[in-house]
């Protein structure tokens, strides 16, 4: 596999594939802009996210950006236009990325960012909506909104990052604007895993098999579980939460075959069921 969108799309400005059963591909294809985020690719981004919604046949979405970049964040050319909109057409604009990445983040179901290069502002925010990022060397991650006169506080960023890496971390780098390069990424668990440009690819997929391989819909309230108690206030109602899930999960017809499978020493047939 490579990290370039396919040759017979090229003005697409998300190439979507399907790569493996049950695995789906979201390339950003702007690779002369480093994948800068427009109008058009936020609005892209959302229809994805409804439609992966309805589709059982999605399992794992993964995130790429074609070329060297994985985005570097809100499109320069589009934001001179900022300046001039109205305060109105101004939020029209915000709440449409907002919708985007609230969608992406949203899904039912993993999403793996493969991080290949820098992961810039807006670019940074939809890697953290993701639930997995896997990172090539090359990989950068910066929010400079403080160095052009904005608030760190953009499209989930400011709520997302410290969650990830720990809220006295988040504000050194949203604050000082700096860059986070990929081995300290990694030291940060900002991302999973730092892996070959080449093979940047092949360990995102390695690991969306490996989810497809579980129940679906055990995967699905695994996520929810991970999501929802993210945001709840005590040990003992994430526990509540949790207990309801598997409730539901063991009247289930994968959790009958998952035992089934045990005693007879061979591997699952899981149907979503």
């Amino acid at each position: 596999m490579t990290s370039t969108a396919p040759a017979d799309q090229p003005d697409a400005t998300l190439v979507v594939t399907r790569p493996a059963p049950g695995v789906v591909l979201a390339t950003m294809n702007r690779p002369r802009r480093l994948n800068a985020i427009t109008v058009r690719m936020f609005a892209e981004l959302e229809a994805l996210a409804a439609s992966l919604a309805l589709d059982d046949s999605a399992r794992v979405l993964m995130i790429t950006g074609a070329g060297r970049g994985f985005s570097a964040g809100y499109d320069l050319d589009e934001a001179k236009e900022l300046p001039h909109l109205t305060a109105i057409d101004m939020l029209e604009r915000q709440e449409g990325a907002a919708r985007a990445l609230v969608g992406i983040r949203a899904l039912r179901i993993p999403v793996i960012a493969a991080v290949n290069g820098p992961a810039a502002g807006g670019g940074f925010s939809l890697a953290l909506a993701a639930d997995i990022r896997i990172a090539a060397p090359t990989a950068t991650f910066v929010a400079s909104f403080v160095r052009i006169g904005l608030s760190a506080g953009d499209l989930g960023l400011s709520w997302l990052l410290p969650r990830v890496i720990g809220s006295g971390r988040a504000s050194e780098i949203a604050l000082t604007g700096r860059t986070v390069r990929a081995d300290e990424a990694l030291d940060i668990g900002l991302v999973s895993r730092v892996v070959p440009a080449e093979h940047l690819l092949d360990s995102a997929m390695e690991t969306a098999t490996a989810i497809v391989g579980n129940s679906p819909s055990g995967v699905k309230f695994s996520k929810r579980a991970l999501q929802h108690n993210l945001e709840i206030g005590s040990y003992a109602a994430a526990i509540e939460f949790e207990s309801r899930g598997q409730v539901l999960l063991t009247r289930t017809a994968d959790m009958a075959e998952a035992l089934a499978a045990f005693v007879e020493k061979r591997p699952p047939e899981f149907t979503g069921h």
